[in-house]
Protein backbone atom coordinates (compact mmCIF):
# COMPACT_ATOMS: atom_id res chain seq x y z
CA UNK A 1 0.00 0.00 0.00
CA UNK A 2 1.06 3.88 -0.95
CA UNK A 3 2.81 4.56 2.11
CA UNK A 4 1.52 8.51 0.96
CA UNK A 5 -2.25 7.15 1.35
CA UNK A 6 -2.75 8.42 4.77
CA UNK A 7 -1.31 11.91 3.66
CA UNK A 8 -3.75 13.70 2.00
CA UNK A 9 -4.58 17.44 2.00
CA UNK A 10 -6.63 18.41 5.63
CA UNK A 11 -10.06 18.92 5.64
CA UNK A 12 -10.65 22.76 6.11
CA UNK A 13 -12.39 22.67 9.60
CA UNK A 14 -13.62 25.13 11.99
CA UNK A 15 -11.27 23.55 14.57
CA UNK A 16 -11.34 20.74 16.92
CA UNK A 17 -11.86 21.15 20.89
CA UNK A 18 -12.47 18.73 23.61
CA UNK A 19 -16.09 17.02 24.86
CA UNK A 20 -18.38 19.38 26.53
CA UNK A 21 -21.87 17.73 27.26
CA UNK A 22 -24.19 15.20 26.54
CA UNK A 23 -25.35 16.49 23.16
CA UNK A 24 -21.73 16.02 21.90
CA UNK A 25 -22.50 12.25 22.86
CA UNK A 26 -25.40 12.29 21.41
CA UNK A 27 -23.48 13.53 18.31
CA UNK A 28 -20.84 10.98 18.35
CA UNK A 29 -23.90 8.46 18.29
CA UNK A 30 -25.23 9.90 15.08
CA UNK A 31 -21.75 10.39 13.98
CA UNK A 32 -21.55 6.04 14.35
CA UNK A 33 -25.44 5.84 13.15
CA UNK A 34 -24.16 7.63 9.86
CA UNK A 35 -21.28 6.10 9.03
CA UNK A 36 -22.53 2.17 9.18
CA UNK A 37 -25.29 3.09 6.74
CA UNK A 38 -22.91 4.18 4.52
CA UNK A 39 -20.43 1.81 5.27
CA UNK A 40 -21.87 -1.46 6.75
CA UNK A 41 -21.77 -2.99 10.04
CA UNK A 42 -18.40 -3.32 11.34
CA UNK A 43 -16.58 -0.28 9.81
CA UNK A 44 -17.41 1.54 12.95
CA UNK A 45 -18.58 0.75 16.33
CA UNK A 46 -22.00 0.30 16.86
CA UNK A 47 -23.20 2.86 19.70
CA UNK A 48 -23.41 0.82 22.21
CA UNK A 49 -19.63 0.00 22.17
CA UNK A 50 -19.37 3.63 22.33
CA UNK A 51 -21.60 4.29 25.10
CA UNK A 52 -20.05 1.46 27.22
CA UNK A 53 -16.57 3.08 25.94
CA UNK A 54 -17.25 6.96 27.10
CA UNK A 55 -19.26 5.49 30.25
CA UNK A 56 -15.92 3.83 31.29
CA UNK A 57 -13.92 6.95 30.87
CA UNK A 58 -16.53 8.76 32.57
CA UNK A 59 -15.92 6.55 35.65
CA UNK A 60 -12.74 6.67 35.77
CA UNK A 61 -11.03 10.04 34.06
CA UNK A 62 -12.98 12.82 32.41
CA UNK A 63 -14.51 13.41 29.04
CA UNK A 64 -13.79 16.74 29.42
CA UNK A 65 -9.54 15.92 28.60
CA UNK A 66 -9.66 12.36 26.96
CA UNK A 67 -12.49 13.08 24.47
CA UNK A 68 -11.83 15.00 21.53
CA UNK A 69 -13.99 16.64 18.52
CA UNK A 70 -13.74 17.67 14.94
CA UNK A 71 -16.50 19.43 13.69
CA UNK A 72 -17.33 20.96 9.89
CA UNK A 73 -19.21 23.72 10.73
CA UNK A 74 -22.19 22.14 13.10
CA UNK A 75 -21.53 19.28 12.33
CA UNK A 76 -19.45 16.46 13.95
CA UNK A 77 -17.14 14.36 11.70
CA UNK A 78 -14.96 12.92 13.67
CA UNK A 79 -13.76 12.05 17.68
CA UNK A 80 -11.34 10.25 19.67
CA UNK A 81 -10.82 8.70 22.71
CA UNK A 82 -8.30 7.84 25.01
CA UNK A 83 -9.34 5.68 27.74
CA UNK A 84 -7.63 3.34 30.86
CA UNK A 85 -4.78 1.32 29.83
CA UNK A 86 -3.91 4.07 27.27
CA UNK A 87 -6.47 2.48 24.84
CA UNK A 88 -7.38 4.83 21.87
CA UNK A 89 -9.98 4.70 19.36
CA UNK A 90 -11.05 7.39 16.51
CA UNK A 91 -14.12 7.12 14.30
CA UNK A 92 -14.24 9.62 11.02
CA UNK A 93 -17.37 10.17 8.93
CA UNK A 94 -16.68 8.40 5.39
CA UNK A 95 -16.30 11.84 3.19
CA UNK A 96 -13.93 12.86 6.25
CA UNK A 97 -11.47 9.82 6.07
CA UNK A 98 -7.71 9.75 5.45
CA UNK A 99 -7.46 14.09 5.02
CA UNK A 100 -5.98 14.80 8.16
CA UNK A 101 -8.18 14.06 10.89
CA UNK A 102 -6.61 10.46 11.72
CA UNK A 103 -3.16 12.16 11.98
CA UNK A 104 -4.22 14.86 14.20
CA UNK A 105 -6.35 12.46 16.54
CA UNK A 106 -3.08 10.04 16.71
CA UNK A 107 -1.05 13.39 17.75
CA UNK A 108 -3.37 14.66 20.25
CA UNK A 109 -3.52 11.26 22.00
CA UNK A 110 0.00 11.43 21.97
CA UNK A 111 0.27 14.51 23.32
CA UNK A 112 -2.37 13.56 25.97
CA UNK A 113 -0.86 10.45 26.71
CA UNK A 114 2.82 12.00 27.61
CA UNK A 115 1.49 14.74 30.07
CA UNK A 116 -0.72 11.61 31.91
CA UNK A 117 3.08 9.26 32.27
CA UNK A 118 4.45 12.26 33.66
CA UNK A 119 2.12 13.07 36.23
CA UNK A 120 1.82 9.27 37.21
CA UNK A 121 4.54 6.84 35.58
CA UNK A 122 3.03 3.91 36.81
CA UNK A 123 -0.27 4.12 35.86
CA UNK A 124 0.26 4.70 32.35
CA UNK A 125 3.49 3.13 31.64
CA UNK A 126 1.76 0.16 29.21
CA UNK A 127 1.73 0.58 25.92
CA UNK A 128 -0.71 2.87 23.42
CA UNK A 129 -3.45 0.15 22.25
CA UNK A 130 -5.89 0.47 19.51
CA UNK A 131 -8.24 -1.74 17.69
CA UNK A 132 -9.67 -2.94 14.11
CA UNK A 133 -11.32 -4.98 12.46
CA UNK A 134 -9.64 -7.33 10.68
CA UNK A 135 -10.59 -6.68 7.25
CA UNK A 136 -9.99 -2.55 7.81
CA UNK A 137 -7.06 -2.60 5.31
CA UNK A 138 -6.94 1.18 5.96
CA UNK A 139 -6.79 1.70 9.24
CA UNK A 140 -4.56 -1.28 9.42
CA UNK A 141 -1.75 0.47 7.55
CA UNK A 142 -2.13 3.58 9.29
CA UNK A 143 -1.44 1.75 12.35
CA UNK A 144 1.58 -0.04 11.03
CA UNK A 145 2.95 3.24 9.61
CA UNK A 146 2.87 5.07 12.49
CA UNK A 147 5.28 2.17 14.59
CA UNK A 148 2.02 -0.01 15.84
CA UNK A 149 1.95 -3.99 15.77
CA UNK A 150 -0.67 -6.50 15.95
CA UNK A 151 -0.82 -7.92 19.82
CA UNK A 152 -2.46 -11.17 20.57
CA UNK A 153 -5.88 -9.91 21.66
CA UNK A 154 -8.65 -10.91 19.23
CA UNK A 155 -12.73 -10.42 19.33
CA UNK A 156 -14.57 -12.37 17.68
CA UNK A 157 -17.69 -9.96 16.42
CA UNK A 158 -21.21 -12.36 16.26
CA UNK A 159 -24.19 -11.23 14.53
CA UNK A 160 -28.01 -12.94 14.67
CA UNK A 161 -30.94 -12.22 12.24
CA UNK A 162 -33.91 -11.15 14.61
CA UNK A 163 -36.42 -12.27 11.68
CA UNK A 164 -35.79 -15.78 12.77
CA UNK A 165 -37.42 -16.87 15.77
CA UNK A 166 -36.77 -16.92 18.78
CA UNK A 167 -36.65 -19.89 20.76
CA UNK A 168 -39.41 -19.25 22.91
CA UNK A 169 -41.47 -17.94 19.82
CA UNK A 170 -42.03 -21.48 18.53
CA UNK A 171 -43.81 -22.66 21.77
CA UNK A 172 -47.51 -22.53 21.96
CA UNK A 173 -49.22 -20.70 24.77
CA UNK A 174 -50.08 -23.00 26.56
CA UNK A 175 -46.31 -23.51 27.17
CA UNK A 176 -45.93 -20.16 28.76
CA UNK A 177 -43.74 -19.47 30.59
CA UNK A 178 -41.43 -20.33 27.67
CA UNK A 179 -38.15 -20.13 29.45
CA UNK A 180 -37.29 -22.57 31.35
CA UNK A 181 -36.06 -20.92 34.33
CA UNK A 182 -35.14 -22.34 37.94
CA UNK A 183 -38.17 -22.09 40.38
CA UNK A 184 -38.29 -18.67 41.92
CA UNK A 185 -36.10 -17.02 39.39
CA UNK A 186 -37.75 -14.45 36.89
CA UNK A 187 -36.39 -11.87 34.35
CA UNK A 188 -37.31 -8.65 33.95
CA UNK A 189 -36.38 -5.43 33.42
CA UNK A 190 -34.22 -3.47 35.94
CA UNK A 191 -35.97 -1.73 38.84
CA UNK A 192 -34.96 1.92 39.25
CA UNK A 193 -35.00 1.81 43.44
CA UNK A 194 -31.76 2.68 45.00
CA UNK A 195 -31.29 -1.01 46.62
CA UNK A 196 -31.39 -2.21 42.95
CA UNK A 197 -28.93 -0.20 41.48
CA UNK A 198 -26.66 -0.91 43.96
CA UNK A 199 -27.30 -4.69 43.43
CA UNK A 200 -27.03 -4.07 39.45
CA UNK A 201 -23.63 -2.53 40.06
CA UNK A 202 -22.33 -4.72 42.45
CA UNK A 203 -23.24 -7.91 40.11
CA UNK A 204 -20.74 -5.88 37.27
CA UNK A 205 -18.30 -5.85 39.67
CA UNK A 206 -18.22 -9.20 40.64
CA UNK A 207 -18.74 -10.18 37.09
CA UNK A 208 -15.63 -8.15 35.34
CA UNK A 209 -12.67 -7.32 38.31
CA UNK A 210 -9.76 -7.47 38.29
CA UNK A 211 -10.61 -5.65 34.75
CA UNK A 212 -10.87 -2.01 34.76
CA UNK A 213 -14.02 -2.53 33.23
CA UNK A 214 -15.17 -3.64 36.65
CA UNK A 215 -14.31 -0.99 38.66
CA UNK A 216 -17.88 0.68 38.62
CA UNK A 217 -19.90 2.23 41.90
CA UNK A 218 -22.97 2.24 43.09
CA UNK A 219 -23.58 5.95 42.21
CA UNK A 220 -21.45 5.37 39.00
CA UNK A 221 -24.40 3.31 37.89
CA UNK A 222 -26.83 5.25 39.00
CA UNK A 223 -25.25 8.25 36.22
CA UNK A 224 -24.91 5.31 33.49
CA UNK A 225 -28.43 5.26 33.83
CA UNK A 226 -28.80 8.63 33.24
CA UNK A 227 -26.66 8.96 30.01
CA UNK A 228 -27.89 9.79 26.75
CA UNK A 229 -28.60 5.98 24.90
CA UNK A 230 -29.52 4.45 28.05
CA UNK A 231 -32.31 2.43 27.60
CA UNK A 232 -34.01 0.49 31.18
CA UNK A 233 -36.11 -1.30 29.60
CA UNK A 234 -33.15 -3.19 27.80
CA UNK A 235 -31.71 -3.24 30.97
CA UNK A 236 -32.61 -7.04 31.54
CA UNK A 237 -31.93 -8.80 34.80
CA UNK A 238 -32.49 -12.16 35.83
CA UNK A 239 -33.29 -12.39 39.38
CA UNK A 240 -33.03 -14.75 42.00
CA UNK A 241 -35.91 -15.71 44.40
CA UNK A 242 -34.39 -13.45 47.73
CA UNK A 243 -34.18 -10.54 44.99
CA UNK A 244 -30.81 -10.51 44.13
CA UNK A 245 -29.75 -9.90 40.50
CA UNK A 246 -28.33 -13.09 39.19
CA UNK A 247 -27.40 -12.50 35.33
CA UNK A 248 -27.97 -9.40 32.68
CA UNK A 249 -27.22 -7.74 29.96
CA UNK A 250 -27.27 -3.88 28.69
CA UNK A 251 -28.63 -3.72 25.27
CA UNK A 252 -28.43 -0.90 22.88
CA UNK A 253 -30.43 0.27 19.66
CA UNK A 254 -29.21 1.80 16.26
CA UNK A 255 -32.52 2.71 15.08
CA UNK A 256 -31.18 4.15 11.58
CA UNK A 257 -29.68 0.83 11.03
CA UNK A 258 -31.83 -1.31 12.92
CA UNK A 259 -29.44 -3.29 14.53
CA UNK A 260 -28.93 -3.70 18.55
CA UNK A 261 -26.21 -4.36 20.61
CA UNK A 262 -25.68 -6.62 23.63
CA UNK A 263 -22.84 -5.37 26.08
CA UNK A 264 -21.99 -6.22 28.72
CA UNK A 265 -23.39 -9.05 29.63
CA UNK A 266 -22.70 -11.62 32.85
CA UNK A 267 -23.46 -13.98 35.18
CA UNK A 268 -22.52 -13.84 38.85
CA UNK A 269 -20.74 -17.37 39.40
CA UNK A 270 -22.91 -18.67 41.64
CA UNK A 271 -25.46 -18.31 39.65
CA UNK A 272 -23.71 -19.71 36.24
CA UNK A 273 -25.02 -22.94 34.13
CA UNK A 274 -28.38 -22.59 35.12
CA UNK A 275 -29.62 -20.70 31.60
CA UNK A 276 -30.51 -17.53 33.12
CA UNK A 277 -28.04 -15.44 31.15
CA UNK A 278 -29.60 -17.29 27.61
CA UNK A 279 -32.87 -15.86 29.28
CA UNK A 280 -31.77 -12.21 29.47
CA UNK A 281 -30.03 -12.50 25.69
CA UNK A 282 -33.66 -14.09 24.55
CA UNK A 283 -35.74 -11.62 26.74
CA UNK A 284 -33.79 -8.49 25.60
CA UNK A 285 -33.90 -9.67 21.72
CA UNK A 286 -37.55 -9.90 22.00
CA UNK A 287 -37.74 -6.52 23.06
CA UNK A 288 -35.48 -5.10 20.76
CA UNK A 289 -37.15 -7.30 17.69
CA UNK A 290 -40.20 -5.35 18.92
CA UNK A 291 -38.38 -2.37 18.95
CA UNK A 292 -38.09 -2.64 15.08
CA UNK A 293 -34.42 -3.83 15.24
CA UNK A 294 -33.69 -6.76 12.49
CA UNK A 295 -30.79 -8.19 13.74
CA UNK A 296 -28.22 -7.89 16.46
CA UNK A 297 -24.63 -7.84 17.28
CA UNK A 298 -22.37 -8.87 20.26
CA UNK A 299 -18.26 -9.33 20.59
CA UNK A 300 -16.85 -11.53 22.95
CA UNK A 301 -12.79 -12.98 22.84
CA UNK A 302 -12.03 -15.56 20.56
CA UNK A 303 -10.44 -18.03 23.41
CA UNK A 304 -14.13 -17.88 25.58
CA UNK A 305 -15.26 -20.91 24.79
CA UNK A 306 -18.09 -20.44 26.76
CA UNK A 307 -19.02 -16.70 26.14
CA UNK A 308 -18.96 -18.10 22.27
CA UNK A 309 -21.03 -21.06 22.81
CA UNK A 310 -23.44 -19.04 24.76
CA UNK A 311 -24.34 -17.08 21.83
CA UNK A 312 -24.01 -19.87 19.18
CA UNK A 313 -27.00 -21.38 21.12
CA UNK A 314 -28.91 -18.59 20.70
CA UNK A 315 -28.42 -18.42 17.01
CA UNK A 316 -25.64 -16.02 17.04
CA UNK A 317 -22.27 -17.06 14.31
CA UNK A 318 -19.14 -15.15 13.69
CA UNK A 319 -19.00 -12.79 10.95
CA UNK A 320 -15.93 -10.55 11.99
CA UNK A 321 -12.94 -10.47 14.38
CA UNK A 322 -11.66 -7.50 15.87
CA UNK A 323 -7.70 -7.24 16.54
CA UNK A 324 -5.62 -5.14 18.93
CA UNK A 325 -2.52 -3.14 17.85
CA UNK A 326 0.41 -1.84 20.61
CA UNK A 327 2.38 0.07 20.77
CA UNK A 328 5.44 0.72 23.20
Amino acid sequence: MDSNQHQGSSVRLVGSRLYEADADLKQMYDLLMEARSRTGDWRCWHVGELAFGFFVIDCHLDPRKHVQLWHDGDKLVGYAMLGDDAYFDWQVLPDYEWKGIESEALAWAEGLLAELRASDAERWKGPMMVGTRQDNAERIAFLEQHGFRRGEYVEVNMLRSLEEALPQEALPPEALPPLALPSGFHVRSLAGDTSEVADRAAAHREVWRPWTVGEVTDEDYARFMRMPGYDQDLDVVAVAPDGAIAAYVNGWLDPVNKIGDFGPVGAREAYRRQGLTRAVLLECMRRMKARGMDRVCVSTGESNVAARGLYESVGFRVVNRYVEYARP
